[in-house]
């Protein structure tokens, strides 16, 4: 087997690659969750009666946006897992079979 030298490793243009969409897609999900959340957050704080607004019977608008706001963390958690299965795993297998790993 043909094992590198760390240096060699961090140097090698897949192993770059794998560590730039690792970390690209990781900012874009955590800037998306931070906005989400906040977002929901600030709109308990600087507007609650709009979240309070009855939409049907007992139920208010600021359900279904709290609703929607756990769902829509669920879907960037399934988009990112979706991309490390299809994507990130065969680069990470690449690099590791480049390496000798």
């Amino acid at each position: 087997m043909n094992h590198k030298s760390a240096h060699e490793i961090l140097e090698d243009p897949d192993f770059k690659s794998l560590s730039g969409q690792k970390n690209t897609i990781s900012l874009i999900l955590t800037l998306l969750e931070l906005v989400l959340y906040f977002g929901f957050i600030a709109l308990i704080a600087f507007n609650r009666p709009f979240l309070a607004t009855k939409m049907s019977g007992v139920i208010t608008i600021g359900i279904p946006i709290a609703v929607g706001t756990i769902v829509l963390s669920w879907v960037l958690t399934g988009i990112y897992i979706r991309w490390a299965n299809n994507k990130y795993d065969v680069l990470v297998k690449k690099v590791k079979e480049k390496i000798g790993g």
